[in-house]
């Protein structure tokens, strides 16, 4: 009798911010603020970063490897609650993950839930895989480092423009 293993299709990352969670929300969805989503130990893209913050709109922005490997991703807004909740089908059209046709229905799905906690915005985002993405497939995302990204990704936010300004401001309110 063979076993199976039932594969994982989903994790849940947290951090704790210290700023509210309007600035948090702006660090996520507003232009000049995205740019923490970029890894500091790569190429600064020149591309501007767009966001159509809506049901249905689209966030994108070019991620660069080096001169041979650039890519957009981002993604299409399935929710947003100001303030509270961003979900969005992880990707970009011609981009990682790819977001055209049938392979926008296997797209990762990222959800993004902010809280009030006494020390400033509680974060919880989960990365849910859907059932038409096989699971050999969501095996090999989770082995090749996508929880890891995410948590690298995430632990970035606190550098925004956003949250880095709204500092700036607590502690000199003449600026």
């Amino acid at each position: 009798m063979m076993s199976q293993t039932r594969t994982e299709r989903s994790f849940t990352l947290t951090r704790i911010l210290r700023a509210p969670r309007n600035i948090v929300f702006k660090a996520w969805t507003e232009p000049e603020n995205l740019a923490w989503f970029y890894n500091p130990a790569m190429p600064t893209p020149t591309a501007p970063i767009q966001v159509d913050l809506r049901v249905g709109g689209v966030w994108r922005q070019q991620m660069v490897v080096d001169d041979d490997l650039q890519y957009p991703t981002g993604g299409v807004y399935l929710e947003v609650v100001p303030d509270e909740r961003l979900v969005f089908r992880w990707g970009a059209a011609g981009g990682w993950p790819e977001l055209v046709g049938d392979r926008e229905l296997e797209a990762p799905i990222v959800t993004v839930n902010l809280r009030d906690v006494a020390e400033g915005t509680h974060l919880e985002l989960t990365v849910a895989f859907p059932k038409q993405l096989a699971d050999e497939e969501v095996r090999d995302l989770m082995e090749g480092g996508t929880r890891d990204g995410w948590s690298a990704t995430i632990d970035r936010v606190a550098h925004s423009t956003a949250i880095t300004t709204w500092h700036i401001r607590q502690s000199n309110p003449h600026v």
